[in-house]
């Protein structure tokens, strides 16, 4: 043993297979992060919870990320990234083994909060080790690739859980099998990751929880958050209520369409990405709040009409949304961040994107035990659109106040 432990640590990835590897592992996070979704319609038949226990079952595992993002976000620039990619492991794997042996809401929210810590602390880390890692002759590869990889993630997990579920045997519990092996995988590729962020003093302090941005960036980050938060809760409504909104509003119950359902809007938001890798910022943005807005508005007409086919355009249409804000935002942040700034920048990026993410999708489900769940995701798609033109007035102004 003692002779093994140095030879690993002699042998250490090249940075370009280290990229590779970080990109995979961020993929695999999220694809863990989604897989719950096409589950939730058959925990509820098994277990009989409402709407609004299936919205609490997904915020809980946002509240621990935040919350974690919060008190670790910054922790890779002290103590290195590779420890903190570990532990994520350690904790993700926890997770899934919950959920393999969950057989009441008690546990599944044990699991998604278990969850909610490991990605929290993974996803922060992930993102700076990338831009830590970025070729020097592809300035914009970190970016693209933190815009990229989650939503692709997030998208393959819907679309592989659904065809577990409706194909295979062991519903809820053949898919995280199958994740615990992505998460050896991953394990083994971080014990060769060369160590990318530089130790510094100043570790225990940084696990205070505060949100900063440095003064010379806030211009730009806060001329971001109408985007963020107009795609990311987008996503909440899709990943916590889509599945079930399928079912209400089209009669769709197969399982693998309620996959489909994550994975349209996610594959298009990852597609939408490297289609405009090469496109300037403003231009993206622009495009961005432009397909949130309208695919709002082409869903909740498909919906209303219940029309499947308008209602499929509208989530295409509002995926490229999703995915082109995702492109901006991130890559914005990869762009703008100086190295020791990496982990806490990405950091209130993510809290602000998950806050999206979670709370309107919490509202959501409140309301749908009241108003019913086909006038909520009516209210919801709106509200989207509504903030996607917000999205569209703010860069405006940002674009005419940058001119000289």
């Amino acid at each position: 043993m003692t002779q093994v432990l140095p030879a690993v640590r002699e042998r250490r990835l090249s940075r370009p297979a280290a990229f590779a590897s970080i990109a995979a592992i961020l993929v695999v996070f999220a694809a863990a992060a989604a897989v719950p979704s096409p589950l939730y319609v058959v925990y509820q038949r098994q277990w009989g919870f409402s709407a609004a226990t299936l919205t609490v079952i997904f915020a809980v595992y946002v509240a621990a990320l935040i919350g974690t993002l919060l008190v670790l976000g910054a922790l890779s620039d002290h103590i290195g990234r590779r420890p903190v990619l570990a532990g994520a492991i350690v904790l993700e794997s926890v997770a899934l083994i919950l959920f393999l042996v969950a057989g009441d809401v008690g546990t599944l929210v044990a699991a998604r909060i278990v969850q909610g810590v490991a990605t929290g602390a993974a996803l922060s880390t992930l993102g700076a080790a990338l831009i830590d890692l970025n070729p020097s002759h592809a300035p914009t590869r970190a970016g693209l690739i933190t815009g990229i990889a989650p939503t692709a993630g997030l998208g393959l997990g819907a679309l592989g859980c659904g065809i577990l579920v409706e194909y295979a045997p062991f519903p809820t519990h053949l898919v995280f099998a199958v994740l615990l092996l992505g998460m050896a995988a991953a394990a083994v590729a971080v014990a060769y990751l060369p160590e990318t962020a530089t130790r510094r003093p100043g570790a225990v302090a940084s696990l205070t929880p505060r949100l900063g941005v440095p003064a010379r960036l806030r211009a730009d980050v806060f001329a971001l958050l109408p985007i963020i938060v107009a795609s990311w809760a987008l996503g909440g409504l899709y990943l916590s209520l889509g599945p079930s909104v399928a079912a209400d509003s089209f009669g769709l119950h197969d399982h693998l369409i309620g996959g489909l359902v994550v994975t349209l809007i996610c594959g298009t938001g990852a597609v939408t990405s490297f289609l405009l890798r090469g496109v300037p910022t403003p231009r993206v943005l622009a495009l961005a709040g432009t397909g949130l807005f309208a695919g709002g508005v082409i869903a909740v007409a498909g919906m209303s009409a219940e029309n499947l086919l308008l209602g499929a355009l509208g989530t295409i249409v509002s995926g490229a949304g999703f995915g082109a804000a995702a492109l901006a935002s991130f890559g914005t942040l990869a762009r703008l961040a100086a190295p020791h700034e990496r982990g806490q920048l990405q950091a209130v990026a993510l809290v602000v994107s998950y806050t999206a993410f979670s709370l309107p999708a919490v509202i959501a489900g409140v309301l749908a035990g009241r108003i019913g769940l086909h006038s909520t995701a009516l209210l919801y798609g709106g509200a989207v659109a509504a903030l996607g033109a917000l999205a569209l007035v703010a860069q405006g102004l940002r674009t005419r106040n940058q001119r000289p």
